[in-house]
């Protein structure tokens, strides 16, 4: 498996690494062109190979105001800090950017991943929520 580099100057950034380089693993070995649930059951096989701890689709509640409107299922949430949302795309795009960074504000998390296996290389976008950012 290859290890990715870490910055320091991102929270949580061993275990993001860590994270990307299970799906560079799974990426590796099944290439693109399956749908995201087979992506999805290879990550879950890989994060375990690697004792990462993790939950998958793992439902949180939304609220707005302080009251739940519904419920949403994170693809993974990995070591109760990090969720992972994936995808099986020709590529990404700012859409889909944009809707994991809703889910971080929505669930007041701070770091997240974006992941899709769709294209002939692995793509990632880290995202972080810019409302729940602490100064350490």
């Amino acid at each position: 498996m290859q290890i990715m580099s870490i910055d320091e100057k991102y929270k949580y950034s061993a275990l993001t690494s860590k994270i990307i380089g299970c799906a560079m693993e799974v990426h590796k070995q099944l290439g693109n062109g399956f749908q995201e649930v087979i992506y999805q059951r290879a990550l879950a096989i890989e994060f375990s190979l690697q004792g990462i701890a993790f939950e998958r689709e793992f439902e949180m509640p939304i609220f707005y105001k302080g009251e739940q409107i519904g419920t949403r299922r994170v693809d993974f949430f990995v070591e109760e800090t990090v969720m992972v949302e994936i995808k099986a795309l020709i590529s990404l795009e700012d859409v889909h950017l944009a809707q994991a960074i809703n889910y971080l504000e929505a669930y007041n998390m701070e770091v997240g991943l974006l992941i899709n296996f769709g294209s002939k290389s692995l793509e990632f976008k880290r995202v972080m929520n810019k409302k729940n950012q602490s100064l350490s």
